[in-house]
């Protein structure tokens, strides 16, 4: 829920910000409304699909518990973060005043990668339901440059990039600790399953001869594997800014990607560097001057730099850190979310 929070709190700024949400029992928090996730039957899951001809996760997501939250709201304007989201504003009597749409990151791709035989089977119907709820919304927003432009070839001419970054944490020297490096990631997300099983590959190449060499694994564990020498896994952990603040860099070999890139995001606010491929980065490359390693023997020789020269590490964290702090502090970010809202 990072982004999600930033982007109501950002919103906040200029507006009354109320949330609808999905919980386990309907209520309220404050002047928010709680609406209790419904359970799925397969079947009726299945069919009610088929007869609307919509995918299963759109369909999924028309939640008339949520559809009767909006009609009973006296929102001028409303916000769908996630375009499945989108589905029960559709199906209310509210259809047609001012929607907004967060598409976030492509559910075809998140589908397609994830969830095996039936994700690639239902990749089409997903990306008819985007482009369908695009149309719907007066402005659709993306975390990635290139799906913007992908909207806007397809006839979304208001489709927008949303240039965010994070708030800059307190400034501190990850340089003196041992020579440690960290991969961050929830691997039960497909994706970070796979660029930890690569890493997990590539290791012995980057700590081959230097002396207490040390990989730290954080995130949500899935499928766990027999871990080389110097590889510590500590899944989920209570202080994230304690693991990351001893980490000389954040490695991400990630193959397969889109949306936000918070691992890349809360590098930049800490000011640690980052030793990652193209599709870890995306659109952030150019936000943040950042040069992807792409081939193993590319990423090898980033991560073996990051270990054997602290000084390295130390000013391309304060370079990305100042980078970020300037970003905020000209309120990019807040701006792009107000452009977007207007």
């Amino acid at each position: 829920m990072t982004m999600a929070s930033l982007v109501m709190d950002l919103a906040a700024e200029a507006y009354s910000v109320r949330y609808i949400c999905l919980a386990k029992t309907s209520g309220s928090r404050g002047a928010n409304t709680l609406v209790e996730k419904p359970q799925v039957s397969a079947p009726r899951l299945l069919l009610k699909s088929a007869r609307e001809r919509r995918s299963l996760v759109h369909t999924r997501f028309t939640v008339p518990g949520i559809t009767s939250a909006i009609e009973a709201s006296d929102a001028d304007t409303f916000v769908a973060d996630h375009s499945y989201m989108a589905e029960p504003f559709a199906a209310s009597s509210r259809a047609g005043d001012d929607l907004r749409v967060n598409s976030v990151v492509s559910e075809s791709y998140v589908w397609s990668s994830s969830h095996g035989v039936v994700g690639r089977a239902q990749k089409a119907a997903i990306e008819r339901d985007q482009l369908r709820v695009a149309r719907l919304a007066r402005s659709l927003a993306t975390y990635d440059a290139e799906e913007a432009v992908e909207y806007r070839a397809q006839g979304v001419s208001h489709a927008r990039w949303l240039e965010l970054s994070l708030e800059p944490a307190p400034s501190h020297d990850h340089t003196g600790s041992a020579p440690r490096l960290a991969f961050m990631g929830d691997r039960t997300w497909a994706p970070n399953q796979e660029g930890y099983e690569q890493l997990l590959q590539w290791w012995p190449r980057i700590a081959q001869g230097i002396p207490d060499a040390e990989l730290i694994i954080i995130g949500r564990p899935a499928k766990l594997l027999p871990l080389p020498e110097g590889v510590r896994d500590l899944g989920f952990v209570d202080d994230l800014d304690a693991a990351l603040n001893s980490s000389r860099a954040i490695l991400a070999p990630i193959r397969t990607g889109g949306g936000v890139r918070v691992k890349i995001l809360d590098a930049a606010k800490r000011g640690i560097p980052l030793v990652a491929t193209r599709t870890a980065i995306g659109s952030l490359a150019e936000m943040f001057s950042l040069e992807a390693s792409d081939t193993e023997d590319a990423f090898v020789e980033a991560a073996r730099r990051m270990l054997l020269d602290p000084e390295a590490s130390r000013r391309e964290g304060a370079r990305l850190y100042q980078q970020n702090r300037e970003r905020w502090e000209s309120r990019v970010p807040h701006t792009a979310v107000a452009e977007w809202l207007a």
